[in-house]
């Protein structure tokens, strides 16, 4: 059973605490409004993320490192290290994949997923994530754009995953993992689980360089349609280690045989937030992750009824607010919760206060922010530095280690960074940040700087303790749940449906989604457009995620800048004043 630990070392804690009731310090910040964590910056080691796992799994070997909630499937560290080997030289022997080669992984939240993808990491492989809710059209432009030249799916994927691979032309493997023992695969496939516990003679693969790409994920940035992000070893290692490994914000106890942190999660962990803050988080503490493959509201509640020993939760606002308002989460299921972390968009404060008020002042919630072009996190609020600190309340806490964030006036980019309590854009330096997106050199420069500063696209503030806000989105993604949905994208459709001359699509407030799209369409001279038929149309060639489930609004005009630009913001603005 998790308990509550009294932290190994007071004396640091109270040193955080100590720096923590001051207001923002020199150290913080940098020169010249450009503000860091406040802490002496750390050495990150050069190494691939297997190399840097490598202790890990030895330590934690023989702990459960993951399980299915509903199957009860699970993993040791020792075993995901010995079957992500032996997976690794299946790459290389059987499918002939070399350095920099593509895999695609089209997976629901299964144990299996990080044997998959550290198999493809230690085969000096590139592992690209895709969105299981996909459609077959957009699973086909993720598979063309990255250049993949294998997939591993589920059998109730593949339909779908076929089709795409069809429309590339190209030949592409698919490697199937069972989810129970009674599944039948297709002629043409190859079983996951018989290449793990197949012997492979084949030469231990050397570990390629930290500068190489490794994860592969897909943003829309602050516009446009999904891009490759090159995210690198060193990317990756530096953003675990910067998060988890200086002792003076360390707050995730290691397993021992009387303790282990526990993650029951439902964040998708082919994004980076999933991917990189909860699975690969994990391994540096021995915790162990608790998987959903299809989210409820039901199925999650009962999987915290299951498992009452969990310690972290890491969740969208969403998932706050039906823990908040669902009878069925009851306060005896989180009796053991220690922390829970918000992220992928703003949690407000008295949302907080609902949260603690019905389970207990004990948890500490926490913030952070991130973004897939940063690894995942940018800034978090650390329990051991905000603890009494009212002005820390609704903030995403302080820049991580090694990293610096400066604000700059929205109108004049080139002017010198802001001050405390100034909004304007955030941009950020560290060693988090993408190298680029893949092949498109223009877009990367629109987003990245020389010297490395990566402009966020997000709207805050930081105020006079340091802690950072973020208060609008300068960029046109809308956020339902977890998931980016690119306006481009769904403009892209509407436009091809007949009598549709133009469109702008905006994410209007919901009480669970956190945002759903919204279409603005403009007939053709002499069109009447069918809405129904029209959201019908759109639904069919989008993931559930992203249909229009905030509406089609016929329009005469769409406000547009002298340059084309569509002016969401003015729609927006239109939107709240008659609307709501």
């Amino acid at each position: 059973m998790a308990g509550r630990l009294v932290p190994k070392n007071l004396n640091v804690i109270k040193k955080v605490l100590q720096l923590s009731k001051r207001t923002l310090t020199s150290d913080q910040t940098i020169s010249g409004h450009v503000i860091g964590s406040g802490f002496p910056d750390v050495e990150i080691p050069k190494l691939t993320l297997p190399e840097f796992f490598e202790p890990y799994f030895d330590k934690f070997e023989r702990f459960t490192a993951i399980e299915c909630s509903e199957t009860k499937r699970k993993y040791t560290y020792g075993e995901i290290n010995r079957k992500s080997i032996n997976l690794a030289k299946a790459f290389r022997k059987i499918f002939k994949l070399n350095d920099g080669d593509v895999v695609a992984v089209i997976l629901s939240n299964i144990p299996e997923y990080p044997i998959a993808s550290l198999g493809i990491l230690r085969a000096n492989l590139v592992i690209t994530t895709v969105s299981p809710a996909f459609t077959s059209d957009e699973i086909f432009r993720q598979l063309d754009d990255s250049g993949a030249k294998l997939v591993i799916t589920e059998l109730d994927q593949y339909s779908k995953v076929s089709q795409s691979i069809r429309k590339t032309l190209k030949k592409m493997q698919v490697m199937i993992i069972k989810t129970n023992n009674g599944q039948d695969l297709p002629n043409d496939t190859i079983d996951f689980h018989e290449l793990l516990n197949a012997e492979i003679n084949y030469p231990d693969i050397r570990p390629g360089s930290p500068e190489n790409t490794a994860f592969l994920p897909y943003s829309s940035g602050t516009t446009g349609l999904p891009k490759g992000v090159q995210l690198t070893h060193n990317n990756i290692v530096s953003n675990l280690f910067q998060h988890h490994k200086p002792p003076e914000v360390r707050f995730l106890n290691e397993t021992s045989d009387d303790f282990q942190e526990i993650f029951p999660t439902t964040l998708p962990l082919y994004h980076a937030f999933g991917y990189n803050v909860v699975m690969n988080g994990s391994v540096i503490h021995g915790g162990k992750v608790v998987t959903l493959r299809k989210f409820s509201p039901k199925a999650y509640t009962t999987m915290l009824k299951e498992y009452p020993c969990s310690t972290g939760l890491y969740v969208v606002p969403p998932l706050v607010l039906m823990l908040i308002n669902s009878e069925d989460a009851k306060v005896e299921y989180l009796r053991n919760l220690r922390f829970l972390v918000s992220g992928a968009a703003p949690l407000s404060e008295s949302d907080e206060q609902r949260f603690l008020e019905k389970f207990g002042d004990h948890i500490a919630i926490s913030q952070g922010y991130g973004m897939t072009e940063t690894t995942s996190i940018i800034s978090y609020a650390y329990p051991n530095v905000i603890k009494g600190r009212t002005s820390s309340k609704g903030s995403v806490g302080i820049p991580l280690f090694n990293t610096r964030i400066k604000i700059l006036n929205i109108d004049d980019e080139k002017s010198p960074p802001l001050g405390p309590l100034k909004t304007g854009e955030i941009y950020v330096k560290g060693p988090q940040v993408m190298k680029g997106y893949l092949n498109r050199p223009e877009e990367t420069t629109k987003c990245l700087s020389t010297d490395g500063w990566l402009r966020t696209g997000d709207i805050g503030y930081y105020n006079e303790d340091g802690f950072l806000f973020i208060t609008d989105r300068f960029k046109e993604l809308i956020k339902v749940k977890a998931h980016q949905v690119p306006p481009a994208e769904l403009e892209s459709i509407i436009r091809s449906f007949p009598g549709v001359s133009e469109a702008a699509v905006i994410g209007i407030p919901h009480p669970s989604s956190g945002e759903v799209p919204r279409a603005y369409v403009v007939p053709k001279k002499g069109t009447v457009i069918d809405v129904k038929k029209l959201d019908e149309f759109v639904s069919s060639n989008v993931a559930k995620y992203k249909e229009l489930k905030g509406g089609i609004v016929v329009v005469d005009e769409i406000p547009k800048s002298p340059s084309g630009k569509i002016l969401r913001r003015l729609i927006k603005e239109e939107f709240s004043r008659n609307d709501r």
